[in-house]
């Protein structure tokens, strides 16, 4: 078998390209990918060559872990199904090429147990879900956030979670292109915030040069969540710290339990996945999707389009 891919060759050096896949075992199943979500924190590092190291960094690389689609052929103890629609979470399935995190193909071929069953109807809207449990897991570790810094993907997914477990969270936003989508919850510039008191900040917008203003904020005994994905170090100034007795909780991997939460969450229409998607592209346009989901600030979530490809495959 082989596969259409998107692969980096070296930073912004992208292209799509035939690839032959790893023969599945009885433990895997090959799915053929209908959409793939666009990361504009890790897929950018990898795209800029900024990516700090990394376990299975190196180029050539399929990149993407945000990924739907059909279960094709389901080995005897895969757990799975042919038909079954699922979410992929990347794969490493292209021989010499890495695939980190290797979900932008066509057709991949994973263990079943990685994949995760959800509800047909939610179709595009499936890739969503690994953001989903990032903010989840950003969320289950202590206190829900008072203040939430980024409006993007990821930032409306921590706010419109956070209101459905009982939280009334603020967002701080900059951009004006980001302002509005707000769904039961405030998105304000911090320019205009006089608070400094918040029990709990919860950061996802990766800039490292912030945590000082956002020290500044809280109370005493107060936590900052640290969300984003950082590529340079981060540090503070310890007298404000001292005196507030912060609290620094860093947000790492979501886990199967966060994964298994906003499932239902979204199959149950409690947590509203829409308004996030924004661009769509074909695959083979997959050079434009990327640029744009890395330099147009009006794009909040790009996913790309792999159906007319499966015809394509051997």
């Amino acid at each position: 078998m082989d596969t259409l891919a998107v692969v980096l060759s070296e930073p912004e050096k992208l292209s799509l390209r035939r690839l032959e896949l790893t023969p599945p075992t009885d433990e895997d199943v090959v799915v053929d990918i209908d959409w793939s979500g666009i990361s504009t924190g890790t897929e950018k590092l990898l795209w800029t060559g900024r990516m700090p190291p990394f376990p299975g960094l190196g180029y050539p690389l399929v990149p993407g872990y945000e990924s739907v689609g059909r279960v094709s052929f389901a080995g005897a103890r895969s757990g799975r199904a042919v038909g079954d629609y699922v979410f992929v979470p990347g794969a490493k399935c292209y021989g010499e090429v890495h695939g980190l995190f290797g979900g932008a193909a066509a057709r991949v071929v994973v263990p079943g147990s990685r994949v995760i069953p959800f509800k047909e109807e939610l179709a595009e809207h499936g890739v969503l879900i690994a953001l989903a449990a990032t903010a989840y897991h950003a969320l289950a570790g202590g206190e829900l956030p008072e203040l939430i810094v980024g409006h993007g993907v990821l930032g409306r997914l921590l706010a419109r979670l956070a209101v459905i477990e009982g939280g009334n969270p603020v967002v701080w936003e900059v951009n004006p292109q980001r302002m509005d989508g707000a769904q039961g919850y405030a998105v304000i510039d911090p320019a205009s915030d006089v608070r400094k008191d918040y029990r709990s900040i919860c950061d996802v917008s990766g800039d490292p040069a912030l945590l000082d203003t956002l020290i500044g904020r809280l109370g005493r005994g107060g936590e900052i969540v640290l969300a984003g994905f950082y590529d340079k170090p981060l540090s503070f100034n310890f007298p404000p710290a001292f005196m507030r007795e912060a609290r620094l909780r860093i947000a790492a991997e979501f886990k199967d339990p966060d994964l298994a939460k906003v499932k239902a969450y979204a199959e149950s229409g409690q947590l509203a996945l829409d308004g996030l998607i924004t661009h769509r592209l074909p695959a083979s346009e997959a050079q434009l999707a990327y640029r744009t989901a890395f330099g147009d600030a009006s794009c909040l979530k790009m996913v790309i389009d792999w159906r007319d490809s499966h015809g394509d495959l051997a």
